[in-house]
């Protein structure tokens, strides 16, 4: 429910504050005062296409602010788009001259996008500019729901379909039929007998690679060796050169103290022998033969091979077998469970298309009622020959797999005003007087049930008056025990039926034009009733608007 409105420099409003009764609604006023431009910032605040010539003229900027009851419902789609829930919705929106603009819900930054997806489930628009919920037709088939209370048919197919896709997922498994498991078996043995034969250690790739880049560099690394083996092992060469220095030491020895310094020589000599005779083994040794590299070389392939097929690493290709043997396991002894699961599954298609079709005849005897109901409101609202009717999609066994939880075939409901003129999609029927009396009907009848919480009807009843302005100020009535109205209207039989109305009046001042919005008392009703009777404040219609308020409370109660 729309709580209160905060309009700032759109149009002729420089500035308005309206709170707004939870039941019946009415501005009124002569035309072109701005009652259209209270509807327009509520377009704005809900989203619609902002444009600059909405800002008052010689202003930067126009903003709208709008307060909502808390609603239950939308709590899961606010913590989805990670905005806060509270007691109060409250949406704010600015857009300014250079074609900037900012939207908000309860201080958080949304885009216009969002802003629509929430407010789509608050306010429900009939007018010029409208946003309808019932020319959705996965709308129409959730509120048809709601009439016929189709709840146990509804669960029935919805455990169907999940017990469905259990089946098939438990087949999946097994796969397909016998011919199909004997394919599947064959790869599954090929892939683990692959694996097996292979027997891929753990950093063994590592290990070839050295391998192979040290056979591949074999003549640079003997010739390495050979050259250090020289310079230590040859005459004149370190082991030479030490060797005398370590005589020289020893022969100034008893003269000083320079023991120390033989014994580290004696220790560098020794280690130089040594680095000489591993030199020259490691050199005999590295003797690479073609057949050598090519084994590594057919190693490291079969291994960069298996990681293509099964994994990038030896975990995962260990992983990879052990599902495989599980699932061959599985299908060497699935011949019993898969005609099991096949006869399974035949008998949940047959119950789900047997609990759609219960569904579809449950919904379809909600309809009949419904669709009734809504004619006899068109009589009512003077469309003596108005036709309604909820068409439904045909479908067969075969279409059970596209069976979901809401069963299978859509609906739609399909209208005409007028004798010997056609049933035609909600959608495609031309905006008029008869479209705004057919919409009126509908909401009487779902405003309980559809889940919006408010209606705004702008100027619904052009071209009506005498007993039709009645009986719409009676829906109007009805429809407010459950949902909240604001409506525009010029009918004074509507705003008498009004738990709150409003007068928008446009004045001039200092070659300034303004429009500024007032909540009506009891005795500026009374006037306002009486303008709108007669366009005067005489006495005769002073006594007929106090008449039409003593039955606007009886509407009321």
């Amino acid at each position: 429910m729309l709580k209160s409105l905060s309009i700032r420099n759109i149009a002729l409003i420089d500035r308005a504050d309206l709170e707004f009764s939870e039941g019946l609604n009415v501005l009124s006023g002569e035309t072109g005062a701005g009652k259209s431009v209270i509807l327009d910032s509520i377009d704005f605040v809900l989203g619609a296409k902002a444009d600059k010539s909405m800002i008052r003229f010689g202003q930067t900027e126009c903003s709208v602010r709008a307060e909502f009851s808390a609603d239950k419902e939308l709590d899961a789609l606010l913590g989805e788009l990670d905005i806060e829930p509270d007691d109060v919705l409250v949406l704010s929106r600015k857009f300014t001259q250079d074609g900037k603009g900012s939207a908000k819900v309860n201080g958080c930054t949304v885009s216009a996008a969002m802003l629509r997806r929430i407010t789509s489930r608050l306010v429900d628009v009939h007018g010029q500019s409208e946003h309808f919920f019932l020319l959705k037709e996965s709308n129409q088939l959730r509120l048809l729901d709601r009439i016929s209370g189709v709840g146990a048919q509804k669960k029935r197919v919805e455990e169907l379909v999940s017990a469905r896709k259990e089946l098939l997922k438990s087949l999946s498994l097994i796969g397909g039929d016998e011919g199909e498991r004997s394919r599947r078996l064959d790869i599954l043995r090929f892939q683990i007998d692959e694996i097996g034969r292979a027997d891929v250690k753990e950093g063994e790739e590592e290990s070839l690679l050295a391998l192979r880049a040290k056979y591949q560099n074999a003549e640079k690394i003997l010739g390495g060796l050979n050259t250090a083996r020289e310079c230590l092992e040859t005459d004149g060469g370190a082991t030479d050169a030490v060797n005398t220095a370590l005589r020289a030491l020893r022969s100034i020895a008893r003269f000083g103290d320079y023991e120390g310094l033989c014994e580290r020589l004696e220790n560098v000599l020794a280690e130089l022998s040594d680095l000489g005779g591993e030199t020259g083994s490691l050199a005999g040794e590295l003797e690479v033969d073609e057949g050598a590299l090519e084994r590594v070389e057919n190693r490291i392939d079969e291994i960069r091979s298996l990681k293509k097929k099964y994994g990038n690493s030896v975990t995962e290709i260990s992983a990879f077998l052990k599902r495989a043997e599980e699932e061959r396991e599985l299908l060497e002894n699935s011949g019993a469970r898969y005609e099991k699961l096949t006869t399974e599954l035949a008998e949940t298609d047959e119950a789900l298309h047997a609990a759609c079709v219960a569904l579809t005849e449950a919904r379809k005897k909600g309809a009949k009622g419904f669709t009734e109901r809504v004619i006899g409101e068109l009589k009512t609202l003077n469309i003596p020959s108005a036709r309604f009717s909820v068409e439904f999609d045909p479908y067969t066994r075969e279409d059970v797999p596209k069976a979901t939880s809401e069963g299978l075939g859509g609906v739609r409901f399909l209208f005409s005003a007028n004798a010997g003129e056609p049933l035609k999609e909600l959608g495609k029927i031309i905006s008029g007087g008869e479209m705004s009396r057919f919409m009126l009907a509908i909401k009487a009848q779902l405003s309980s049930v559809n889940g919006i919480g408010t209606y705004i009807f702008d100027e619904i009843d052009a071209g009506i008056g005498g007993k039709t302005a009645k009986v719409v100020a009676e829906k109007f009535a009805a429809i407010s025990k459950t949902t909240q109205v604001i409506a525009v209207s010029h009918l004074a039989q509507i705003a008498a039926a009004a738990d709150r109305q409003f007068l928008i009046e446009k004045t001039e001042a200092g070659e300034k034009t303004r429009t500024s919005v007032h909540a009506l008392d009891a005795e500026a009703r009374r006037l306002e009733l009486a303008r709108l009777l007669s366009g005067d404040t005489d006495e005769l219609s002073l006594q007929h608007a106090d008449a039409l308020l003593e039955e606007g409370k009886k509407l009321r109660k």
